[in-house]
């Protein structure tokens, strides 16, 4: 079944899909673990090594997956058969797609839960403003947070029907609408939130932090960080991408498309950096405290700052934005799946996806709590559910995306689709053939050892 023949099925505008593409790669983790590792990796020396990293290797990798969407206008396990097929290749190629949508939706069930964390933070800064609040405050309320199965799970409920909602509506009606609000608002908050902290201390520290060039820390390590940031920050082999390339209609340029997507999702990054430790810096909070940083480190600055109540509602608020956006990408590839695989209608499709995803979620948060201690290979339920798609499924699909692009699929099929000089085509499929899918590899190694 092809979603071309439906009246929802494509973007009205190169703008809509901008802010949807941008919204899905930036997520939670971007927030802070961009600026983090910047800083840890050499500071402006790996900001440029990452660059070459973003565009030799996660500008490729997308392009193939928009290509192969948009050429496919079906789900991503229907488009990589049906491309596969056009080309003379074995259909069993559509095994990589069903990887991609199997890839977010494990994702999905744990990353569900973080974002209702947020969502409860956001009412809480909205409520009190973290008023009073101390670093053994925080870190007691988080812990509370975890213990607290219900409370997890409302807020789960929370977002999973916010993001339910919006996939609901259709391409048009809900993605388009929400992220043309939602994107926008959140590259004001980005920006307004930064400006603030220009006059509020710590801005000095973080541009040290961010742009100081140190190259004593640039080594192999630098250069897998920086491979690793580019490939998972960028969203590729996680069926989104290519959900939404399905719906690109054919005269819009998917290269140009794919380098401005990760442009932006780059400054992002950085401009997260500027809202986020400025606040560390000043109040003298652990930088390297992960996850923590968000929910136990933060409301204690906000609670000590000039107008921390305001600043930390719209911090959440901003963190709202870049979890729901990420979740309607990851589960759009789902329910489109499940639409065109078994003949049903979206309103279904979404209903089926989010009662599952919010069914499977119960098992993350109880292994907050109950089940803490439960095991299987010396790992929880969230450790399994997150290492497997990250150091396995995500590097492990992105590797054959890369090849079928770059070798199998034929390539007077993937001309037509960039349609672009002989000169940039070439540049692509090289960089695919060539420098993607190795680095890629050593990724999908990594991890394995």
């Amino acid at each position: 079944m092809s979603v071309a023949g439906t009246s929802d099925a494509h973007w009205s505008s190169r703008f809509a899909f901008i802010m949807a593409s941008v919204g899905f790669a930036v997520g939670l983790g971007n927030i802070w673990r961009f600026p983090y590792v910047t800083g840890e990796n050499g500071g402006s020396a790996f900001v440029v090594i990452y660059l070459l990293c973003a565009f030799a290797i996660g500008v490729p990798c997308l392009i193939a997956e928009l290509m192969i969407g948009r050429r496919g206008q079906s789900s991503p396990p229907a488009s990589m058969a049906s491309l596969a097929i056009e080309s003379q290749r074995s259909p069993a190629w559509r095994v990589v797609g069903g990887m991609g949508v199997f890839t977010a939706f494990s994702i999905a069930i744990t990353y569900a839960v973080v974002v209702g964390w947020v969502l409860s933070y956001l009412f809480k800064a909205a409520a009190t403003g973290f008023a009073g609040v101390d670093r053994l405050g925080a870190e007691t309320a988080f812990g509370a947070l975890l213990a607290d199965s219900n409370a997890m799970l409302f807020w789960t409920v929370v977002g999973n029907l916010i993001v339910g909602g919006i996939i609901f509506a259709g391409v048009k009606g809900g993605i388009e609408r929400a992220v043309n609000i939602m994107m926008p608002t959140m590259f004001a908050l980005l920006i307004g939130l930064g400006i603030y902290n220009i006059f509020n201390g710590g801005f000095v520290e973080t541009l040290e932090w961010l742009f100081t060039p140190d190259f004593s820390k640039v080594g192999p390590g630098t250069f897998l960080a920086a491979v690793g940031q580019a490939f998972f920050s960028i969203g590729v082999a996680m069926g989104g991408m290519m959900a939404y390339g399905a719906y690109l209609p054919k005269d819009f340029s998917i290269t140009q498309g794919a380098i401005t997507i990760v442009i932006a999702d780059t400054l992002v990054a950085l401009l997260a950096g500027f809202v986020v430790f400025p606040a560390v810096f000043h109040h003298g909070l652990d930088i390297s405290s992960g996850v923590g940083l968000i929910f136990q480190t933060l409301p204690v600055a906000f609670a000590q700052m000039p107008g921390g109540h305001i600043f930390g509602v719209l911090f959440f608020l901003m963190l709202s934005v870049a979890g729901v956006t990420s979740m309607v990408g990851l589960l759009e590839s789902v329910t489109l799946w499940i639409d065109q695989r078994f003949g049903v209608h979206r309103h279904v499709g979404i209903s089926v996806v989010i009662a599952a995803v919010t069914f499977c979620s119960i098992a993350s948060v109880l292994s907050y709590n109950i089940w803490a201690e439960m095991r299987l290979a010396g790992m929880n339920f969230n450790e399994l559910a997150d290492g497997l798609p990250t150091k396995i499924l995500l590097p492990a699909g992105g590797l054959l995306i890369a090849i079928f692009a770059g070798w199998f699929m034929a390539p007077r099929y993937s001309e037509e689709e960039l349609q672009t000089s002989a000169a940039t085509y070439r540049t692509w499929q090289f960089l695919v053939r060539f420098v993607a899918a190795p680095a890629i590899a050593i990724i999908l190694v990594t991890g394995l050892l």
